[in-house]
């Protein structure tokens, strides 16, 4: 089930995904800069910090997986 999940969401898509919810809310700066910048700062304690890190971030992750898968030359 959950690799057919994985195969229904193209490379093209996870672009648009990471573009658009990794990096938002655009203004001031985008939300996983600001999350990584208090991560390298040390100040990311906060558990809703840590939970944005992750939402803004799982994306990215998504994003490089399958940027790995098609340069394995599986299915993007």
């Amino acid at each position: 089930m959950l690799r057919r999940l994985w195969d229904s969401i193209a490379l093209g898509q996870a672009v648009i995904i990471a573009l658009t919810l990794g990096l938002s809310p655009f203004v001031p700066e985008p939300h996983l800069w600001e999350k990584l910048k208090m991560l390298a700062a040390g100040t990311l304690v906060r558990p809703l910090d840590m939970f944005d890190l992750a939402l803004h971030g799982l994306p990215w992750v998504l994003l490089i997986a399958k940027l790995i898968e098609a340069a394995r030359g599986r299915r993007a």
